[in-house]
């Protein structure tokens, strides 16, 4: 009996240790954010703005972003916060999405610019062959797990 109840305390503590290995991992190799100052500058001639809100339909506890989203002819420029995980991608969407059932029906006619490596505020490159104009939508996507983090509708 001892060694059944060593084997399943054991087995619990090695689950929790794999969870928040793959929680804290993105928070410890992220790359530092960008200064207020080169934010603020990048943001400088934002073609539309936006807001990520924690309040949205595919948001959660673990799973959230927060703060203001510009949108320039190049950049996306990001000053808040995003929840910490792995492998962040920001899209361009065409609609407005909130979760993952409604991203995922348009995933493919959106555009993927890339990785997020900083939570706290990032500038995304817009490739020249991108017009940002023809979508109305910035969304952070976790691709490891499929989970919708954020969207801001820009205007």
């Amino acid at each position: 009996m001892f060694k059944f109840l060593m084997l399943i305390s054991h087995s619990i503590m090695l689950i929790i240790g794999f969870v928040l290995g793959i929680y804290l991992l993105p928070i410890l190799t992220a790359p530092k954010s960008p200064d207020a100052a080169t934010l603020a500058a990048s943001s400088q001639n934002a073609m539309f703005t936006g807001e990520f809100t924690r309040e949205l339909k595919g948001s959660d506890f673990l799973h959230w972003g927060e703060g203001k989203v510009s949108i320039t002819a190049n950049k996306i420029v990001h000053v808040g916060s995003l929840a910490p995980g792995p492998d962040y991608m920001v899209y361009l969407v065409p609609e407005f999405v909130e979760d993952e059932a409604t991203f995922l029906a348009v995933k493919e006619k959106s555009q993927n610019l890339g990785s997020v490596k900083s939570f706290d505020g990032f500038i995304a490159e817009i490739p020249a062959s991108v017009d940002p104009s023809a979508y109305s939508t910035v969304l952070i996507w976790c691709e490891a797990f499929g989970e919708f983090i954020t969207s801001a509708k820009y205007n």
